[in-house]
């Protein structure tokens, strides 16, 4: 039983020294921060979403439209925020969402996240699209808990060779991005022409994979464009379908989680073919324009599938606060994304752990100040529309 928001604790005592936190604790204010650290370009890469930006600001005005309404005197002095999903136990029903190229945020990547959580006891989602690959992140995350997140490549071999290292390296749930089999229209990126895998950023896990290498006359060291164009149109271009599902069970031996569902049929439809669970999410709001905020379509999704499969969330989660908003609308976890991306930015691993233990903190807070001891404690019945 850990109580997180001992961290608040630490930095006040810090203060008697005239010592202050290295970077922001609101984690709303850490995207501001990273701005003035970052280039323009991979600064716009992580921050921009679909479009106008309409479905990003979807995602945060779903969470405004709700209230949290706390209870007095329920003995919360005493929590216990663990949560299992999927088999992994976890201290507080936050993951770290699949963020890919992190290199462009700080030269370690993928590697000091994957030690931050570790060191935190959370679990990382490793995105296919990283820096550095399955194994040297595997190395870095040691006893952590890690799942895997495919973007299901076109070609059967380099899929079946992803998954296999996955599993060899330890790597416990299969997470499936949906909502990304090809590239949505990115103003920001677009505006500085910026697209990290065409400088071979992101690519380290195909590139060090057999099957892949397999399918080029030159290595990517030799032809360094042919790598990328097959890279492309390996892992973009190719929309699946639900009848192709059963290949992934054939040749992965844990659960499954498919990533990016917004509408309660595909939820149904997850269910019906035998899926572990589903992250409602629309990317962060980077793959559709115009599209429903994520957190408007959670409560009715919950209630469809909740009890079949683990409902997961993630688009627009920055805070303890909104965490406890998901949670009580019937996520069972949330995953955060540019909120420890930021935090990466500004200082590595130590960045991530500071954000990390910010919105921990902050997340406990929130449960015991509402009046609640256990995540099983947050329901509907916490919040009220507005």
């Amino acid at each position: 039983m850990t109580h997180f928001n001992s961290y608040q604790s630490e930095i006040y005592l810090q203060g008697l020294a005239d010592v202050r936190p290295a970077f922001t604790t609101d984690p709303t204010r850490l995207e501001e921060a990273a701005r003035a650290a970052m280039e323009p370009g991979p600064f716009g890469y992580v921050a921009g979403g679909a479009g106008s930006g309409a479905t990003m600001r979807a995602n945060r005005e779903a969470f405004d439209r709700w209230r949290i309404v706390p209870r007095m005197l329920t003995d919360a002095t005493t929590r216990d925020l663990s949560v299992t999903v999927l088999g992994t136990r976890m201290p507080a029903p936050v993951l770290l969402a699949p963020v890919g190229v992190q290199s462009i945020l700080h030269p370690e990547g993928e590697l000091a996240t994957a030690r931050a959580a570790a060191a935190l006891d959370l679990t990382m989602v490793l995105s296919t699209a990283s820096s550095h690959t399955i194994e040297d992140v595997a190395a870095a995350n040691g006893a952590g808990s890690r799942w895997y997140q495919l973007y299901w490549p076109s070609d059967n071999d380099v899929t079946v060779s992803l998954l296999q290292r996955a599993r060899a390296a330890g790597y416990s749930t299969l997470v499936v991005t949906l909502d990304t089999w090809t590239l949505a229209w990115r103003p920001r990126d677009l505006d500085q022409s910026y697209l990290p895998f065409l400088h071979g950023i992101g690519t380290a896990i195909p590139y060090s994979d057999p099957a892949f290498l397999a399918t080029l006359d030159k290595t990517p060291e030799q032809d360094p464009q042919l790598a990328v164009l097959r890279w492309i149109q390996t892992f973009t271009g190719t929309d699946h379908r639900w009848d192709q599902l059963p290949f992934l069970r054939e040749h992965w031996a844990g659960p499954i989680v498919l990533k990016g569902i917004q509408h309660v049929d595909d939820a149904r439809r997850a269910v019906d073919a035998g899926m572990d669970g589903i992250v409602v999410s629309n990317h962060g709001g980077r793959q559709v324009d115009g599209a429903v905020g994520a957190l408007d379509v959670l409560p009715e999704i919950a209630a469809a599938v909740g009890e079949s499969l683990a409902v997961l969330f993630d688009s627009g989660v920055r805070c303890g606060a909104d965490a406890v908003k998901a949670l009580a609308l019937g996520a069972r976890a949330v995953l955060l994304g540019r909120t420890y991306a930021y935090g990466l930015a500004l200082g590595g691993e130590a960045g991530v752990r500071h954000a990390l233990r910010s919105v921990l903190a902050d997340l406990d807070s929130t449960v015991a100040l509402s009046g609640h001891r256990t995540i099983a404690e947050l329901t509907p019945d916490l919040l009220r529309r507005v």
